[in-house]
Protein backbone atom coordinates (compact mmCIF):
# COMPACT_ATOMS: atom_id res chain seq x y z
CA UNK A 1 0.00 0.00 0.00
CA UNK A 2 1.41 3.19 -0.76
CA UNK A 3 1.82 6.09 1.64
CA UNK A 4 -0.60 8.22 -0.14
CA UNK A 5 -2.99 5.72 -0.03
CA UNK A 6 -2.79 5.08 3.65
CA UNK A 7 -3.51 8.80 4.34
CA UNK A 8 -7.47 10.26 4.31
CA UNK A 9 -8.75 10.51 0.90
CA UNK A 10 -9.39 14.14 1.67
CA UNK A 11 -5.55 14.71 2.10
CA UNK A 12 -4.44 13.19 -1.04
CA UNK A 13 -6.87 14.98 -3.34
CA UNK A 14 -6.23 18.21 -1.84
CA UNK A 15 -5.53 21.32 -4.21
CA UNK A 16 -1.83 21.45 -3.05
CA UNK A 17 -1.06 17.73 -3.80
CA UNK A 18 -2.44 18.48 -7.02
CA UNK A 19 -0.30 21.77 -7.55
CA UNK A 20 2.68 20.12 -6.88
CA UNK A 21 1.69 17.30 -9.63
CA UNK A 22 1.16 20.27 -12.35
CA UNK A 23 4.45 22.05 -11.74
CA UNK A 24 6.38 18.69 -12.10
CA UNK A 25 8.23 20.11 -15.75
CA UNK A 26 11.88 20.58 -17.56
CA UNK A 27 13.55 23.62 -16.96
CA UNK A 28 12.98 26.18 -18.65
CA UNK A 29 13.18 30.32 -18.57
CA UNK A 30 9.41 30.49 -19.28
CA UNK A 31 7.37 31.01 -15.96
CA UNK A 32 5.86 27.74 -14.80
CA UNK A 33 2.35 27.93 -15.57
CA UNK A 34 2.91 29.58 -19.07
CA UNK A 35 4.04 27.39 -22.22
CA UNK A 36 7.10 28.81 -24.15
CA UNK A 37 5.77 27.92 -27.59
CA UNK A 38 2.27 29.78 -27.34
CA UNK A 39 1.26 32.86 -24.91
CA UNK A 40 -1.26 32.35 -22.23
CA UNK A 41 -3.37 35.71 -23.19
CA UNK A 42 -4.03 34.08 -26.80
CA UNK A 43 -4.32 36.20 -30.44
CA UNK A 44 -6.89 38.90 -29.59
CA UNK A 45 -4.69 41.68 -30.83
CA UNK A 46 -3.36 41.18 -33.99
CA UNK A 47 0.73 41.81 -33.70
CA UNK A 48 2.75 43.57 -36.31
CA UNK A 49 5.44 42.42 -38.54
CA UNK A 50 7.66 44.29 -37.09
CA UNK A 51 11.53 43.28 -36.33
CA UNK A 52 13.61 42.21 -33.51
CA UNK A 53 15.24 44.18 -31.50
CA UNK A 54 18.50 45.78 -32.29
CA UNK A 55 20.14 47.28 -29.03
CA UNK A 56 22.15 49.97 -30.43
CA UNK A 57 23.33 51.42 -27.07
CA UNK A 58 25.96 48.23 -26.12
CA UNK A 59 23.46 45.78 -24.56
CA UNK A 60 25.07 42.39 -24.86
CA UNK A 61 21.81 40.90 -23.12
CA UNK A 62 21.10 37.42 -24.26
CA UNK A 63 24.17 36.95 -25.80
CA UNK A 64 26.00 34.67 -23.77
CA UNK A 65 25.10 31.36 -21.76
CA UNK A 66 24.04 31.65 -18.38
CA UNK A 67 22.57 28.53 -16.73
CA UNK A 68 23.93 25.65 -18.82
CA UNK A 69 27.49 24.56 -20.05
CA UNK A 70 27.10 25.03 -24.12
CA UNK A 71 24.09 26.61 -25.88
CA UNK A 72 23.66 27.48 -29.26
CA UNK A 73 23.77 30.87 -31.04
CA UNK A 74 22.26 32.83 -34.09
CA UNK A 75 25.10 34.13 -36.23
CA UNK A 76 24.25 35.38 -39.51
CA UNK A 77 21.30 37.96 -39.05
CA UNK A 78 17.63 38.30 -37.25
CA UNK A 79 14.44 36.38 -38.54
CA UNK A 80 11.26 35.16 -37.28
CA UNK A 81 11.22 31.20 -36.12
CA UNK A 82 7.70 29.79 -36.09
CA UNK A 83 6.74 28.06 -32.48
CA UNK A 84 6.77 24.44 -34.78
CA UNK A 85 10.42 25.14 -35.69
CA UNK A 86 11.70 25.68 -32.60
CA UNK A 87 9.89 22.57 -31.16
CA UNK A 88 11.38 20.57 -33.65
CA UNK A 89 15.07 21.99 -33.04
CA UNK A 90 14.24 21.11 -29.36
CA UNK A 91 13.28 17.60 -30.26
CA UNK A 92 16.40 17.10 -32.18
CA UNK A 93 18.26 17.65 -29.05
CA UNK A 94 16.55 15.80 -27.16
CA UNK A 95 16.44 12.39 -29.78
CA UNK A 96 20.27 12.96 -29.53
CA UNK A 97 21.00 13.23 -26.15
CA UNK A 98 18.13 10.10 -25.41
CA UNK A 99 19.34 7.98 -22.48
CA UNK A 100 21.65 10.50 -20.80
CA UNK A 101 21.23 12.99 -18.04
CA UNK A 102 20.76 16.69 -18.96
CA UNK A 103 18.64 19.44 -18.57
CA UNK A 104 17.86 21.87 -21.98
CA UNK A 105 17.23 25.29 -21.05
CA UNK A 106 14.63 27.44 -23.64
CA UNK A 107 16.30 31.37 -23.87
CA UNK A 108 13.35 32.54 -26.38
CA UNK A 109 9.74 31.77 -26.70
CA UNK A 110 7.01 32.29 -29.64
CA UNK A 111 4.91 34.83 -28.35
CA UNK A 112 4.17 36.64 -31.93
CA UNK A 113 1.20 35.85 -33.92
CA UNK A 114 1.45 35.65 -37.45
CA UNK A 115 -1.84 36.25 -39.36
CA UNK A 116 -2.12 35.43 -43.02
CA UNK A 117 -4.53 35.53 -45.92
CA UNK A 118 -5.44 32.40 -48.04
CA UNK A 119 -4.07 31.83 -51.64
CA UNK A 120 -5.77 33.88 -54.15
CA UNK A 121 -7.60 36.50 -52.40
CA UNK A 122 -7.99 40.08 -53.31
CA UNK A 123 -5.58 42.88 -51.47
CA UNK A 124 -7.27 44.87 -48.85
CA UNK A 125 -10.25 43.14 -46.23
CA UNK A 126 -7.81 43.56 -42.98
CA UNK A 127 -4.84 41.60 -41.57
CA UNK A 128 -6.36 37.92 -42.50
CA UNK A 129 -6.57 35.32 -39.87
CA UNK A 130 -4.57 33.81 -37.35
CA UNK A 131 -2.05 31.84 -38.81
CA UNK A 132 0.71 30.37 -35.99
CA UNK A 133 3.35 31.59 -33.48
CA UNK A 134 6.56 32.98 -34.01
CA UNK A 135 9.43 34.26 -31.68
CA UNK A 136 11.71 37.53 -33.33
CA UNK A 137 15.50 36.02 -32.66
CA UNK A 138 17.89 38.60 -33.33
CA UNK A 139 21.15 37.95 -34.24
CA UNK A 140 23.76 36.46 -31.69
CA UNK A 141 20.99 35.56 -29.75
CA UNK A 142 21.14 32.07 -27.73
CA UNK A 143 18.48 30.31 -28.32
CA UNK A 144 18.83 26.70 -26.25
CA UNK A 145 21.37 25.51 -23.75
CA UNK A 146 22.58 22.30 -22.53
CA UNK A 147 23.94 21.40 -18.87
CA UNK A 148 24.72 17.98 -17.73
CA UNK A 149 27.58 15.25 -17.09
CA UNK A 150 27.68 15.73 -21.26
CA UNK A 151 30.97 15.18 -23.63
CA UNK A 152 31.51 18.24 -25.52
CA UNK A 153 31.21 16.74 -28.90
CA UNK A 154 28.20 15.01 -27.83
CA UNK A 155 26.79 18.02 -27.46
CA UNK A 156 28.38 19.96 -30.90
CA UNK A 157 26.41 16.97 -32.58
CA UNK A 158 23.10 17.76 -30.74
CA UNK A 159 22.79 21.62 -31.81
CA UNK A 160 24.29 20.88 -35.19
CA UNK A 161 21.44 18.29 -35.86
CA UNK A 162 19.04 21.56 -34.51
CA UNK A 163 21.01 23.60 -36.50
CA UNK A 164 20.19 21.85 -39.56
CA UNK A 165 16.40 21.74 -38.51
CA UNK A 166 16.44 25.74 -37.65
CA UNK A 167 16.49 28.23 -40.02
CA UNK A 168 19.70 30.58 -40.68
CA UNK A 169 22.98 29.40 -39.42
CA UNK A 170 24.31 28.74 -36.06
CA UNK A 171 27.61 28.57 -33.73
CA UNK A 172 28.26 26.70 -30.78
CA UNK A 173 29.22 28.35 -27.65
CA UNK A 174 31.10 27.44 -24.29
CA UNK A 175 29.63 29.18 -20.39
CA UNK A 176 32.52 32.07 -20.08
CA UNK A 177 32.33 32.87 -24.31
CA UNK A 178 33.25 36.92 -24.80
CA UNK A 179 29.45 38.70 -25.37
CA UNK A 180 28.30 39.86 -28.52
CA UNK A 181 27.21 43.67 -29.20
CA UNK A 182 25.30 43.24 -32.35
CA UNK A 183 27.67 41.10 -34.45
CA UNK A 184 31.44 42.28 -32.60
CA UNK A 185 32.84 39.84 -30.05
CA UNK A 186 33.45 41.73 -27.03
CA UNK A 187 37.14 39.82 -26.50
CA UNK A 188 40.64 41.18 -25.40
CA UNK A 189 41.49 44.11 -27.16
CA UNK A 190 37.68 45.29 -27.69
CA UNK A 191 36.12 47.16 -24.63
CA UNK A 192 32.55 48.22 -24.38
CA UNK A 193 33.52 51.79 -24.27
CA UNK A 194 35.61 51.71 -27.40
CA UNK A 195 32.47 50.30 -29.39
CA UNK A 196 30.19 52.98 -27.60
CA UNK A 197 32.56 55.86 -29.27
CA UNK A 198 30.60 58.02 -31.73
CA UNK A 199 32.72 57.64 -34.88
CA UNK A 200 35.23 60.11 -35.58
CA UNK A 201 34.40 62.96 -38.27
CA UNK A 202 37.13 63.76 -40.50
CA UNK A 203 38.03 66.94 -42.45
CA UNK A 204 35.81 67.72 -45.39
CA UNK A 205 39.27 67.57 -47.73
CA UNK A 206 39.91 63.90 -46.64
CA UNK A 207 36.73 62.27 -47.01
CA UNK A 208 36.65 64.15 -50.25
CA UNK A 209 39.39 62.47 -51.92
CA UNK A 210 38.49 59.03 -50.76
CA UNK A 211 35.59 59.73 -53.30
CA UNK A 212 35.95 57.51 -57.05
CA UNK A 213 36.71 60.37 -59.61
CA UNK A 214 36.12 59.29 -63.18
CA UNK A 215 39.44 61.66 -63.87
CA UNK A 216 42.64 61.77 -62.75
CA UNK A 217 43.11 65.45 -60.28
Amino acid sequence: MSFCSSLRPSLCSSPNHILAKTLQRTFSSTHSLLNWLAPKRGHNQKNRKGRPRVRTGGSTKGTTVVWGDYGIRMRDHDRRISAKQLQIGADAIKKRLRGQRYRLYTRVCANIGVYTSGNEVRMGKGKGSFDYWAARVAVSRILFELKGDLHEQVVRDAFRLAGNKLPGLYEFVRKGDPPVMGITKVEAGTTLEEMQRPRLKLPMDITAGRLPATTPP
